[in-house]
């Protein structure tokens, strides 16, 4: 285990080192865009926040629309975000999986930052209700698995999100030849490891569902506990973290904090406004357990991910994402991978689309009929939303999905063929600017 973590850390400065080298010959080679100078000098578009800034440290394409009321008090500047959902989903196979539930999927979020010290001083909070308005072990999705409930793991259910999904600080200050220090932390939050988590894709903004990859990709973006810390240039970032890499307990409205023993890095690269790329790394101490009481186990996780926007035409958006992941657990390394998007035909109507396919222990999805087989199963999604005008500063919407879920021959005894969803939904967002 001690050897593990030794490697596991010389990679991290390994991948550091090498990100800042390349990133500041670059910045004398070819200077950075308008766009990105625009960025770096004033702030992007609401002067401390910046358009390409997603969940946790991540980024995000530069041409990603910012949404939420700005406010100033004092020398600090405020903006808030969020998405609430009621959501009727109906997801099920022939034999004995799945169900159906009518609830609220929801994120709030909070951020402050003021100048300070010749950099930039904030705070930031994001919070959810689903511990109340999502019964039950979570809500129907066919395939997806992760985190316990009622003492067993999960399995064709979304478990909800926690009460405290951040509560963290952040300090930026420049430095010389264009380069800028980062620190980020505090009891919640989200370290250096995956791409910027599924609410805060824009391919993925208009979809109620998580991805049955999530544990894969981007399930870190709930840690009690984390301190990141790290260099950027104008078009590129590299950062390390040292988090709690334990699955948040049942408990969804309490703080699960525990030892900053788990491990990660990530490079981010922006070479243009409207492309951002990824890929991460990082060691999960006693990351999940297969049911109450058990024994903890690690995962050694690794993901890339590209997200992508373009404007085809003129009143049409199209937002993309790519991304693999791979786990390492107990010896079994399985793998995932997404592409998902959304295409805004008009600035009011949208199409959206997500296809996976993801290879899971056999356990996580509770075919002990077959102890260490690895199944690779698949999920495709399409849907629509219709949005309204914005009014007081908010949009609602109204939208339909269908998907199926894809199992190999060895279990369609356990699902009875392929799995069907339907889900309908009513949504409120902050109007983007």
């Amino acid at each position: 285990m001690l050897t593990d973590r030794k490697r596991f850390v010389a990679l991290a400065i390994a991948l550091l080192a090498g990100a800042a080298a390349p990133g500041r010959a670059q910045d004398h080679q070819h200077p950075p865009s308008p766009a990105d100078e625009h960025a770096a000098h004033s702030g992007a578009a609401h002067g401390l926040f910046e358009t390409h800034e997603a969940s946790g440290t991540s980024w995000v394409p530069e041409t990603t629309p910012m949404a939420g009321p700005h406010l100033t008090a004092g020398r600090w500047e405020l903006m808030f975000h969020g998405t609430a959902y009621l959501q009727y989903l109906d997801e099920s196979a022939p034999i004995h999986r799945g169900a159906r539930q009518l609830g609220s999927i929801n994120w709030f979020m909070a951020m402050a930052r003021r100048p300070l010290g010749g950099g930039r001083i904030g705070a930031r909070t994001m919070l959810s209700l689903e511990p109340w308005t999502i019964r039950g072990c979570g809500y129907p999705d066919l395939l997806a698995t992760g985190e316990l409930c009622e003492g067993d793991g999960l399995h064709d259910r979304q478990h909800p999100h926690d009460l405290f999904m951040e509560i963290a600080g952040e300090y930026t200050h420049p430095l010389a030849h264009g380069l800028t220090w980062h620190v980020y932390g505090g009891p919640a939050g989200e370290p250096a490891l995956g791409p910027p988590a599924f609410p805060h894709r824009r391919s993925a903004m208009p979809n109620p569902v998580a991805p049955i990859a999530h544990h894969w990709l981007d399930a870190t973006h709930i840690a009690f506990g984390v301190v990141t810390g790290g260099l950027s240039g104008a078009r590129w970032r590299a950062e390390a973290s040292a988090f709690n890499g334990r699955e948040p307990d049942e408990d969804r409205s309490g703080v699960d904090l525990a030892a900053l023993d788990s491990l990660a890095a990530r490079v981010t690269i922006r070479p243009r406004p409207t492309l951002a790329l990824q890929v991460s790394a990082g060691h999960l101490e006693s990351a999940e357990q297969d049911f109450a009481g058990g024994l903890r186990y690690d995962i050694a996780r690794v993901t890339a991910s590209a997200s992508y926007e373009r404007a085809p035409s003129a009143g049409r958006t199209l937002a993309v994402t790519l991304a693999w992941g791979s786990n390492l657990e107990r010896g079994q390394r399985t793998h995932a991978g997404l592409a998902e998007g959304s295409l805004a035909l008009t600035p009011l109507d949208v199409l959206f689309a997500r296809g996976e396919l993801n290879s899971k222990p056999s356990h996580a999805l509770h075919i002990h009929e077959q102890p260490l087989a690895i199944l690779t199963v698949g999920k495709l999604q399409g849907g629509y939303t219709r949005f309204l005008p914005p009014r007081g500063g908010l949009q609602l919407g109204f939208g339909g999905a269908l998907s199926a879920a894809f199992v190999p021959p060895s279990i369609q005894p356990n699902y009875g063929g392929v799995g069907v969803g339907v889900a309908l939904f009513a949504m409120v967002r902050p109007a983007a600017h």
